[in-house]
């Protein structure tokens, strides 16, 4: 996935179920959104992201979150899942799913973590929970990373501070409850994609 030709956020849908997810990726579509992922404690993650592969695999990146085991990553690589989001490093998860050529955005929270990460064949860092950590240690920690590694804000991002964590050196940012919870209407999950574009596109102005 090339982060710097999509819009960089990652709408992450957990506890979508099989009936609705359809509609709810297809109103992200709509807004501009190009990676989904699905964690996999959803009901029925398998039926869901086998039928987001099929129906717009070939239009935007569709994954799997909260992967914890390699089995797991070769069960989603057989659905054609093509985003892999971990919540933590894990280097047996990570390589696995480098060897199945997946894009990769890898869990961590410091220094030591994140090179394990890219190590083992992330190519994207996810800094989770970043609300827990602010914009001001993500900078720091960045400093110490390859430049060219897009680092990922996950946890507590909403329309209001996503900027600060774009201008903290953020990449771009994966957006979960204040985007989607579980339950609420395809309505709701549309305006909300509305406010996180306005505000990504404000802040790279």
């Amino acid at each position: 996935m090339n982060w710097q030709t999509n819009v960089p956020l990652i709408a992450i849908l957990r506890g979508i179920t099989p009936e609705e997810v359809c509609e709810h990726v297809s109103a992200l579509m709509e807004e501009g959104f190009t990676a989904i992922e699905i964690p996999l404690n959803s009901p029925d993650w398998r039926q869901s992201i086998t039928d987001m592969v099929k129906t717009f695999g070939d239009q935007i990146l569709v994954g799997a979150g909260t992967v914890l085991r390699a089995t797991e990553v070769d069960e989603l690589a057989a659905m054609g899942s093509k985003l892999l989001v971990t919540p933590n490093t894990d280097r047996a998860v990570i390589q696995r799913a480098a060897e199945h050529g997946m894009t990769i955005c890898a869990g961590c929270a410091t220094a030591t973590e994140a090179f394990t990460a890219l190590e083992a064949g992330a190519q994207t860092l996810k800094i989770f929970p970043s609300s827990a950590f602010g914009p001001a240690y993500i900078k720091a920690l960045k400093s110490v990373l390859p430049p060219q590694v897009p680092v990922f804000a996950v946890g507590g991002i909403t329309p209001d501070n996503l900027a600060d964590y774009l201008n903290a050196g953020c990449a771009g940012a994966g957006l979960g409850s204040d985007l989607y919870r579980a339950g609420q209407s395809v309505g709701r999950t549309r305006e909300q994609a509305k406010k996180f574009i306005v505000a990504y596109t404000d802040a790279i102005k």
